[in-house]
């Protein structure tokens, strides 16, 4: 069983920066990898990084070049470093763990706030 809460998020002006952290707990060595995805008001949720346990990064076009994905050493934390923020960027941030064999957990999500 693993659980991961998000935390980080809050307002920042266009330009700015945040840095998003998700905390993994429970059998954290079931986790293949980790995720950020983000849904705005109206929108689908999309996925913006994701990083495995091996430290393979993967970012969608639209943040790719301001935002980094990393992890801890133990793959216990993962962070979400976001550069050059635009009112675009404004969403609800989740963190998503996939685990071994085929299963999912969710955190319930912090809000990044960017304002012109």
């Amino acid at each position: 069983q693993v659980q991961v809460v998000e935390s980080g998020g809050g307002l920042v002006q266009a330009g700015g920066s945040l840095r998003l952290s998700c905390a993994a707990s429970g059998k954290t060595i079931s986790i293949r990898s980790i995720g950020w995805f983000r849904q705005a008001p109206g929108n689908q949720r999309e996925l913006v990084a994701v990083i495995s346990r091996s430290g393979t990064t993967n970012y969608a076009d639209s943040v790719k070049g301001r935002f980094t994905i990393s992890r801890d050493n133990a793959y216990k934390t993962v962070w979400l470093q976001m550069d050059s923020l635009t009112p675009e960027d404004t969403a609800v941030y989740y963190c998503k763990a996939d685990l071994l064999p085929s299963r999912s957990s969710w955190g319930q999500g912090t809000q990044v706030t960017v304002s012109s």
